[in-house]
């Protein structure tokens, strides 16, 4: 066995060794070059206060550049978002929002697992948007954590803040104010909270959602819209 062989024994070893670290796999799909891009919503958004490091996360400040990127990529064709959160920090997720829906390029978005409370808006904020038979969705009012000033001022930036919620969800999906909001004050649904959980189909039938879908409907909608 000469050098090289031996060389190119250990850079394979150790990439399955990286691999395994990484993919919980030894080895991983070849790389395909594509005109679409698809972008991981996961864990919870991350805004302007770091969270805990045994949270799982998305830092906005790691999605916006990589938004105006694709924009700028004349390679790139379309965007597939992939969204499995549990929601976080309301102004992140609104930036996140506003960001996409300004998008020339299409847009498709795909809720797996689950899309919830900021997680809304992302979702609806594409051209068009899927989510699996299994995954949820949890629509409820905005809440503050930690310590709150007790103040009339304190109630009004509260309603304001959900009113850019509302009207965000309202002007990129199918669903009416009144009935969003119906949603988001329902009782007894929730233990202990105000809310609605949407599963699936549900989501679809409150016209929150496009359409019932996976990864295949996914992408063959993006093909569909980067072709007109």
């Amino acid at each position: 066995m000469n050098q090289n062989d031996s060389n190119n024994e250990n850079n394979n070893g150790n990439k399955q060794i990286e691999n395994l670290k990484e993919l919980g796999t030894t080895s991983s799909p070849a790389k395909v070059e594509s005109d679409i891009h698809v972008l991981t919503i996961v864990g919870q958004i991350e805004g302007h206060i770091v969270l805990p490091p045994k949270n799982k996360t998305t830092k906005y400040e790691h999605i916006i550049p990589q938004i105006v990127a694709i924009e700028e990529n004349p390679n790139i064709k379309g965007l597939l978002i992939i969204l499995n959160t549990v929601g976080g920090d309301i102004e992140a997720g609104l930036a996140i929002s506003e960001m996409i829906s300004s998008m020339q390029k299409p847009t498709v978005s795909l809720v797996l697992g689950g899309g919830h409370s900021i997680g809304v808006p992302i979702a609806v904020s594409t051209n068009y948007s899927y989510i699996v038979e299994t995954a949820s969705m949890t629509i409820h009012p905005i809440r503050l954590n930690g310590m709150v000033i007790g103040v009339p001022q304190t109630y009004e930036y509260l309603d304001k803040m959900q009113d850019r919620v509302v009207s965000f969800v309202t002007k990129h999906s199918n669903v009416s104010e009144a009935a969003f909001r119906k949603l988001m004050f329902e009782t007894g649904t929730l233990v202990r909270d105000v809310g609605t959980v949407l599963i699936g189909k549900d989501a679809v039938d409150q016209g929150i959602i496009s359409e019932v879908g996976g990864i295949s409907l996914a992408l063959q909608k993006l093909r569909q819209l980067t072709n007109m």
